[in-house]
């Protein structure tokens, strides 16, 4: 099933599809205010940090947003009414680079089939005349989802400081540089490290570029790396699955996910951060 599915076709399988759950994962502290006055006809509101993360009081270990365990991703999801044959659409507010991105990741590696992420998230679906109110949507609950480990690539902190694989940074290139960090305590890099920020898998409009042009573009990135061998990583987490979603949609496949990210890494290698400002 292609990773991306554009507002036309939500508008053509929303009453004919009987199985499908559409969720609104927008993040910050005024989204679920934001979701109960406005969101898609139909969406379920899913929220990044107590359904789809496993938030500590230490970020040194996991980051801002580790995964949560398994069997507590299993119950959320049979609590939303998602089952193994339920077709998912996501969408957020930022044109599916905040948590509905990492959504998608989460379901794709408890090996969910039919999972697509909304081309330019809410906005675009607005612009498309697509309907939205404010009305009061009650999941229909199904059994616990029957998964029992993460399928699809992970690497832990481990791994990094060890690893000859190419590790893409997506975010800003002021954060990766060292010039300025809005949300940890330093600003820099992971040594070796480069530098590609997830808006580049945009158009102006906040909709995906095609497939073919984004595999041009990442055919460059990765310089003949095999996939296996390539690692994304955030500030959390979050942002990474946005450039995952768009490898994936450029039939280049899934590479590893650093969950724990900067988050984690500048808490414990803070020595080691390339550009890091540790005043």
């Amino acid at each position: 099933m292609n990773p991306i599915i554009k507002v036309q076709e939500l508008q053509e399988i929303s009453e004919k599809e009987k199985d499908l759950v559409i969720v609104d994962v927008s993040n910050g502290k005024e989204a679920r205010y934001n979701y109960e006055k406005k969101h898609l006809d139909k969406a379920i509101f899913v929220d990044l940090n107590s359904q789809l993360a496993d938030i500590k009081d230490n970020f040194s270990q996991g980051g801002r947003h580790p995964l949560p365990k398994i069997e507590d991703f299993s119950e959320i999801l049979g609590k939303i009414g998602i089952s193994k044959h339920t077709h998912v659409v996501i969408y957020d507010d930022k044109n599916g680079a905040n948590a509905a991105a990492r959504f998608w990741w989460m379901l794709k590696a408890a090996g969910h089939k039919k999972v697509q992420v909304l081309d330019g998230g809410i906005q675009k679906a607005e612009q498309s005349g697509y309907p939205v109110n404010n009305h009061k949507v009650q999941p229909v609950p199904v059994a616990d989802y029957p998964f029992t480990k993460w399928e699809l690539p992970l690497v832990e902190m481990d791994e990094i400081r060890k690893t000859n694989d190419l590790i893409i940074d997506v975010r800003e290139e002021n954060r990766y540089l060292g010039i300025s960090e809005p949300i940890d305590q330093i600003a820099g890099h992971i040594p070796g490290a480069v530098n590609f920020p997830f808006p580049e898998n945009l158009n102006p409009d906040g909709t995906f570029l095609t497939p073919v042009q984004l595999k041009e573009k990442y055919t460059k990135l990765l310089k003949g790396q095999s996939i296996e061998h390539v690692i994304v990583h955030c500030g959390s987490g979050v942002t990474a699955c946005h450039t995952i979603l768009a490898l994936d949609y450029a039939g280049l496949g899934n590479p590893k996910l650093y969950v724990g990210s900067w988050s984690e890494w500048s808490r414990n290698e803070n020595k080691m951060a390339t550009g890091a400002n540790v005043d």
